[in-house]
């Protein structure tokens, strides 16, 4: 039996930290020394095939324990642990989250008076992601090189590649519990996922995040995009189309992509993060589920859904507003991490600013929106064409359930929003009404419902802006937290 050589980093031992800062910039230097090892290690075995040799590097770990029942603010909804114990979470790319990273480990440390314990884990760093940072480095698929690449490195390992945390079905060992939502190697993946989705690096994803299902907004956003890059005092920096093609003269041509990926995904960006992404994720629920599913390791602030939907009611018009206060799942792709039982709540902060924003962008307030906008159920299915089935049983289903939209994508962002703690929210256009002979048809629009679409995409944009301004403890709400949560939001 061949006996294999391990080669390891160096890598200093752990050490407690009373200081934020000083942490990340710890976690940073681990990770960084790891990968580094990773990428040269790998460089030279594809020069050299390797002898019985295992070349292993580690994600950065911080670990946090306490023996006090700590008595905290009960209006936070994160940045503490509800019981004494030992909490860790393993790390990845320390200088994309580092902002994030300082302010959930400064709230813990606050909060408890306690130190951060900060040094390598036992879960090592699949090759893969190791070389994501260096453009030039390919892994090569199995069998392309001269030895078999998991004798030598570590590969992606789906034990620790689940949404267990989230779903609430993690199993601790050895009495560790959670300190945030994903492990390192979920959040590699996902951060690998993005970039093949959308065409556009992580890095550029901003905490206000907008979906639609309809092209037209792209063009929208792009034109409101330049119009904030004119101004100097918009607080935009800069505008990232597909292909990480980056402008930030409000003029500047912006060049087609080589390709169109599954989810074109555009960047207002600001520089603290806190701009507007706008992922265009086309029709379904499985699209819908699959970018919010690698979204959420970034934990935006908010996500919001602007999309077209089918009117119920016949008292709507094309072009009225949808605002949805409660959803109907029969979308089917979170059964099994969602069961349906589960109420997805409205969130008063999301609901308050959306409102505030269609008065703003509409000039109508109080019983008069009530003309162009209602409130209530929106249901989400998974059959386009279910006009063409037998339409009594879902007829019926959607009247016992006072829906007065219907779409194929709302519910499903709404419901990963709920399971990943992102606050969420939905505002729909009227782009049909099939129960009433108004199908989807080249030539049905009305003038009025051009002029709808027009100002929709700008009404999630000023609802984002209010977002923004919001403390971050009253836009994470208590509903989205469990019993036993991670400190980290």
């Amino acid at each position: 039996m061949k006996q294999f050589k391990i080669l390891i980093p160096d890598t200093p031992k752990p050490q407690a930290f009373h200081d934020a800062t000083l942490a990340v910039d710890r976690l940073t230097e681990l990770y960084t020394q790891a990968t580094e090892f990773l990428r040269s290690h790998f460089n030279d075995a594809m020069e050299t095939t390797p002898d019985q040799t295992r070349i292993r590097a580690f994600y950065p770990e911080v670990r946090f324990t306490t023996s006090s029942y700590a008595r905290v603010d009960s209006r936070l909804s994160f940045g503490h642990v509800s019981s004494p114990g030992t909490f860790a979470a393993t790390i990845t790319r320390p200088d994309l989250f580092r902002h994030y990273l300082i302010q959930q480990i400064g709230l813990l440390i606050e909060n408890h008076g306690q130190p951060v314990v900060v040094g390598a884990s036992d879960t090592p760093i699949p090759v893969h992601f190791a070389m994501t940072s260096d453009a030039t480095i390919t892994v090569p698929q199995e069998g392309a090189a001269d030895f078999t690449l998991r004798d030598v490195f570590d590969v992606p390992d789906l034990s620790t590649t689940n949404d267990d945390i989230v779903n609430g079905t993690y199993q601790p060992v050895d009495d560790v519990r959670p300190l945030a939502p994903f492990t390192a190697q979920r959040v590699d993946y996902s951060l690998a996922r993005l970039s093949h989705y959308t065409a556009t690096d992580p890095d550029h994803f901003q905490c206000h995040v907008l979906f639609t299902n309809y092209q037209f907004y792209v063009t929208e956003f792009e034109e409101y995009a330049r119009t904030m890059l004119r101004d100097p005092d918009s607080g935009y920096t800069s505008f990232v189309s597909t292909g990480d093609v980056e402008i930030t003269d409000g003029d500047a041509p912006l060049p087609d992509s080589p390709k169109t990926p599954q989810m074109p995904t555009y960047h207002l960006k600001r520089a603290d993060g806190s701009g507007i992404t706008l992922v265009n994720i086309g029709v379904g629920p499985s699209n819908a589920k699959t970018a919010t599913d690698h979204i959420a390791v970034l934990r935006p602030h908010a996500w919001l859904m602007v999309g077209h939907c089918a009117g119920l009611r016949n008292t709507q018009a094309l072009g009225d507003f949808v605002l949805a206060h409660a959803y109907l799942r029969e979308d089917h792709v979170l059964d099994d991490d969602l069961p349906v039982w589960v109420p997805i709540p409205a969130l008063a902060e999301i609901q308050i600013a959306l409102e505030s924003a269609v008065e703003q962008v509409t000039q109508l307030e109080g019983f008069e929106l009530k003309r162009l906008m209602r409130t209530g159920t929106v249901a989400t299915i998974d059959n386009r064409n279910w006009e063409l089935r037998d339409q009594s049983g879902p007829v019926q289903r959607l009247s016992q359930s006072r829906a007065i939209a219907l779409d194929m994508e709302s519910a499903t962002i709404a419901a990963n929003g709920y399971r990943f703690r992102v606050p969420y929210g939905t505002l729909l256009c009227v782009s049909d009404k099939p129960l009433h002979g108004e199908l989807k048809l080249p030539g049905m629009a009305s003038d009025f419902y051009k002029t709808q679409v027009s100002r929709h995409l700008m009404i999630g944009i000023r609802a984002m802006e209010q977002l923004r301004d919001m403390p971050l403890e009253r836009i994470h709400s208590r509903k989205l937290r469990s019993f036993d949560e991670t400190a980290f939001l």
